[in-house]
């Protein structure tokens, strides 16, 4: 959603200088779509090394893999999810510090 100030400051600046701000404004369209795409694969590595832990464990007590195998998908799945409970952790402290600034 466009913010009302910026469309009322952008009606008041001359032709140039109007110009100028959309690239801005496309670059920060362009970031956005970059970041959640970022998320959203980092979200999907999670789930598939999440499976993919799963998964050999199973393998591992029915006997169909070795133990070396069972134990590097397990160590890589905790490893997983360590780095994605750590992020969790960063957005909750970074939205918390954000809710405590004065508007």
């Amino acid at each position: 959603m466009a913010d009302p100030v910026s469309a009322l400051s952008a009606l008041s600046l001359p032709a140039p200088a109007a110009a100028a701000s959309r690239p801005a404004a496309a670059e920060a369209e362009r970031a956005a779509a970059t970041f959640g795409a970022a998320l959203e694969q980092a979200g999907t590595h999670f789930v598939n090394t999440m499976h993919e832990g799963d998964r050999m464990a199973l393998r591992g007590i029915t006997g169909n893999s070795g133990p070396r195998e069972v134990v590097e998908a397990v160590m890589t799945a905790e490893q997983t999810l360590q780095a994605a409970v750590a992020v969790r952790d960063k957005i909750v402290s970074a939205y918390l510090e954000i809710s405590r600034m004065s508007i």
